[in-house]
């Protein structure tokens, strides 16, 4: 599967790449992991000369410095622009010390948006992400603003990302009856060593047509490959920030790894095809620092899991779903619960009911 194998984003006319491109590489400002200007070129190049045209970014990655080598790399090139789905995200303040220059407000997001729009040099964005969760703002208010930027023209689609279930689904239910601008996208962390998604959020997202944008697709690195046991990691530039895999984690890096020798692939395809199999529209974010990592990682167009392959990976990544409670991740307990016998195993909370016990 090329990258211009495109899928629909949620349900919209929108059409992304199977993969985007994660920029909050782009840029080498103080505190961040990133690469230069000529390198975040380089890749961003590979990527749209490839068919790519998902393209990922945030008003503060990089302190506004990944917005601006988007927005310099598109006004170079005439025409470019309009060819793809550049999307952004609010929510950071990046004006300390004053409280309305981040959140989810109406002031707050209108100035964000001029800010994003300055930086990339361009008159609208395809798709505009709330960051995070804002609890201290009226979710009706942060609709009815992104709806007026909607039909202003200054944002065409919306998402949301690392918000509750809870508020995604009464956001989305809200925007449909008032007839607002609805979700068609969830960007989250996900991964086969971050899988917590799968108690609420991607059902909910199932259910209702939306896409699954997952960040952070090899979880810091650690399912690159590059990660062994007995192996020290000395050039990951996160490291730093994120420390290394534990236990657990390495039981399933074992597994990926296994995995990989025997389809003659890579870790990281492996995980990023694990990924592209899950049910639903799953379009995971690629990041890299150099253009070699994006060509590693887009290997995994071209990988296809066996079923025995995936069976034994959603085992050994098995996420533990306490919420609402235990059995809701279950299937095999929640159909018992239910009453049903399961491989000839009766339910042991509604045992069969003989002839004899029934009383007319």
């Amino acid at each position: 599967m090329p990258l211009d194998h495109y899928v629909t984003l949620g349900r919209s006319g929108l059409r992304v790449s199977p993969f985007a491109l994660g920029a909050m590489t782009f840029g080498e400002d103080p505190g961040a992991a990133g690469c230069g200007v000529e390198e975040s070129e380089k890749i961003l190049a590979t990527y749209l000369d490839l068919g790519g045209n998902f393209i990922d970014t945030a008003n503060f990655y990089t302190n506004g410095h990944s917005e601006k080598i988007l927005g310099d790399f598109f006004a170079a090139r005439p025409g470019r622009r309009e060819h793809v789905v550049l999307a952004s995200k609010f929510f950071t303040n990046v004006f300390p010390g004053d409280p309305n220059g981040g959140d989810a407000g109406r002031t707050s997001i209108i100035a964000q948006l001029d800010e994003t729009l300055r930086r990339l040099r361009t008159d609208y964005l395809d798709l505009y992400w709330l960051h995070n969760w804002d609890r201290h703002t009226p979710i009706e208010e942060t609709l009815r603003t992104l709806d007026d930027l909607v039909r202003a023209g200054k944002i065409r689609y919306l998402g949301f990302s690392n918000t509750p279930a809870w508020v995604t689904a009464q956001a989305h239910t809200m925007a449909l009856l008032r007839n607002w601008t609805p979700l068609i996208a969830l960007q989250v962390e996900y991964s086969l060593l971050a899988r917590t998604v799968e108690g609420e959020l991607a059902p909910l997202a199932l259910d209702q047509g939306l896409a699954l944008v997952p960040w952070s697709p090899l979880k810091n690195g650690f399912l690159s490959g590059k990660y062994r046991r007995g192996t020290a990691v000395t050039d990951s530039a996160r490291a730093a920030f994120v420390g290394g895999p534990g236990e657990d984690d390495y039981t399933v890096i074992d597994a990926v790894t296994a995995v990989a020798g025997e389809l003659g692939s890579t870790a990281a395809a492996v995980s990023l095809a694990w990924l592209r199999a899950r049910e639903g529209t799953v379009v995971p974010i690629l990041g890299a620092r150099r253009v070699e990592h994006l060509s590693t990682n887009l290997a995994a167009l071209e990988l296809t899991l066996t079923p025995d392959h995936l069976h034994l990976l959603d085992q050994v990544s098995a996420p533990t779903l306490n919420y609402p409670a235990p059995l809701h991740g279950d299937l095999r307990a929640m159909l018992q619960f239910a009453g049903a016998t399961v491989d000839g195993e009766p339910s042991a909370v509604y045992p069969p009911l003989l002839q004899s016990d029934i009383r007319y």
